[in-house]
């Protein structure tokens, strides 16, 4: 798996860069909010600017991709990304950073979803292997951003976003010299083709049910550090335990729960101890020691379940990867957009309890989402480049298709 290309590697080095401008602003909310004399919902709208431009840029992301290429896509992320981060850096007002924000979830966008299906299309090994070192960047990424936030934003609320704005810099560079030209797609994607995917079933449950999980991922990552009330530094260092666990996990872990439990039992599994770390984070919203535990554990849960339900994504319907990859970010950051508003508003509103509770219910709903969807996703533990076992011999496999069919 890690034997690959260098412009494997070059995508993926940018990809680690590109998934820290996730954790990045996460211990400056707070400093934010008490200089820019901002509430926890107005600062939360840093995500929510972020999120729905982001998953609004997917339906657009294939049909760029496939007239520029992939080289060209990335290229034009990453320049989007590194003048939105900077001018973000610039700001003096709270609704400036959200605007600019939103810049930074188009070049996102366009990147996120162009270097996954690269990476998939051009790695070496099986698909999941593929998917696994994609989200080894992400873990890595995601745990290095609250760090370099917390370290940057210990100086000034500004640093993360100068910060993240030279790093981007960095990955341009690196994209420009390893990754090869990539010829434009022989057939150009169109806007409706990431709509038209989700008529399949499989893609849209699965779909739905990271859009429902996100409302507790973005819960945990955008309100948590209100009632932690920490400096950036040590919020950036909680976060970034979480992030570790989270690439450890994701790596490591889930390719044995998933061999030996099959993708669905290992994902559901992953929810449910999810949605028991945001209860008991509800309940003890108090107490610091105890959200800061729940949080780094909550990173094991998050990395088994990113992991195998990409996966699930990359095979649940019968469309391009690429199509199938911006359709199903398109539903999910429905949720990472919702999240973060809503949970501040609820918790300076009626209670600081309350948040916790909405995202541990709303991950129990992924779980009864996931389940509805087994008699279209039961095949994915049958592939034979698929992490588990066989589920089925050859001759209840064909039974099962025709049955299907």
């Amino acid at each position: 798996m890690w034997r690959q290309p260098k412009s494997v590697l070059a995508v993926a080095f940018a990809s680690v860069i590109a998934f820290m401008g996730i954790g990045l602003v996460d211990p400056i909310l707070k400093p934010i909010a008490d200089q820019l004399d901002a509430t926890p919902s107005q600062v939360s709208l840093l995500f929510t600017s972020y999120m729905a431009i982001m998953g609004l840029a997917m339906l657009i992301t294939g049909a760029i991709s496939s007239r520029l290429g992939a080289k060209r896509t990335l290229l034009l992320g990453l320049m989007v990304i590194i003048i939105g981060a900077s001018m973000a850096g610039t700001q003096h007002g709270v609704n400036g950073i959200i605007a600019w924000r939103a810049l930074w979830g188009l070049g996102n966008a366009l990147f996120v979803a162009t270097a996954l299906a690269t990476i998939v299309q051009s790695a070496k090994g099986s698909v999941a292997q593929a998917i696994i070192l994609y989200e080894a960047a992400l873990g890595i990424g995601i745990a290095a951003g609250p760090l370099v936030g917390g370290v940057l934003g210990n100086i000034s609320w500004r640093g993360p976003f100068f910060g993240v704005s030279a790093l981007m810099l960095i990955a341009l560079v690196a994209t420009v010299f390893l990754l090869p030209s990539t010829p434009r797609a022989p057939r150009a994607t169109s806007v409706l083709d990431p709509l038209r995917a989700l008529r399949h079933r499989g893609l849209l449950v699965t779909g739905l049910t990271a859009l429902l999980y996100n409302f507790g991922f973005f819960t945990l990552l955008a309100f948590t550090p209100f009632p932690l009330d920490l400096s950036a530094i040590q919020i950036g260092f909680i976060f970034f335990g979480w992030g570790i666990l989270l690439a450890i996990t994701s790596v490591f872990v889930a390719p044995r729960l998933q061999r030996r439990f099959g993708t669905l039992n290992s994902i559901s599994a992953a929810l449910g101890a999810f949605a028991v770390l945001l209860a008991i984070m509800a309940v003890f919203t108090s107490s610091k020691a105890v959200l800061a535990v729940c949080v780094i554990l909550a990173g094991a849960c998050l990395g088994v379940n990113n992991t195998l339900i990409t996966e699930t994504v990359m095979k649940a319907a019968p469309v391009e990867r690429g199509v199938a990859s911006a359709a199903y970010s398109f539903v999910r950051f429905g949720g990472g957009a919702v999240a973060p508003w809503l949970a501040g508003k609820l918790g300076e509103s009626i209670s600081v309890h309350l948040p916790f509770w909405v995202g541990a219910g709303a991950v129990v709903l992924a779980v009864i989402m996931l389940n509805t969807g087994r008699a279209v996703l039961h095949h994915i533990d049958t592939e034979p480049d698929h992490g588990a076992e066989p589920a089925h011999s050859a001759a209840e496999a064909e039974a099962v298709t025709v049955g299907d069919a």
